[in-house]
């Protein structure tokens, strides 16, 4: 089934896989992808300045294609202004916290560089900043704002998955 949407926001929770499903939606369709987290995070975990991240998403959804695999709350409006569609991975919290675990002692073992170099440490990943504790900050939001936008008739296209096996269905469709 071909792909007629060329701006698209993938959205979900922590951990949820949304990285790994925009570079893979990328891989098979051509369309450019963006990592969000590389480019709000610079060595050391310094934060890039949120006029920095807002003037980079600006110049991103200014193009006629692209994929970006989150959008910070602070600068969401700009690409919900402009996307086609949202895939939204709305995963069940045990399925993205196991995801997101694993992930995280992954990385600590590893300790492959991500975002520009930095690698998670024990120190940063139970941290009071930590991916984990994010988790759990944000994921009743998110998950508000998928089901709002999947139920709204106005907007773009939302296709929500509720398990990962779907999203890799619908990846092989393309």
């Amino acid at each position: 089934m071909p792909l007629t949407e060329k701006r698209i926001l993938v959205y979900g929770v922590c951990g949820s896989g949304k990285t790994t499903f925009a570079k893979a939606l990328s891989d098979r369709t051509g369309i450019p992808w963006t990592s969000v987290d590389d480019m709000a995070w610079l060595p050391g975990w310094i934060s890039t300045t949120d006029e920095f991240q807002t003037e980079q998403v600006e110049k991103i959804c200014a193009g006629e294609a692209w994929i970006l695999d989150t959008a910070y709350g602070k600068w969401i409006e700009i690409p919900l202004s402009r996307t086609d569609l949202i895939v939204a991975l709305d995963y069940p919290r045990w399925v993205s916290l196991q995801r997101l675990l694993k992930r995280t002692l992954t990385r600590i073992i590893d300790q492959k560089p991500i975002c520009n170099g930095n690698v998670e440490t024990w120190k940063t990943s139970f941290s009071t900043d930590s991916i984990i504790l994010w988790h759990f900050r944000s994921w009743k939001r998110k998950r508000q704002r998928i089901r709002a936008w999947a139920s709204s008739a106005e907007g773009p296209r939302v296709i929500a998955f509720t398990h990962p096996q779907e999203a890799e269905r619908w990846l092989k469709s393309l």
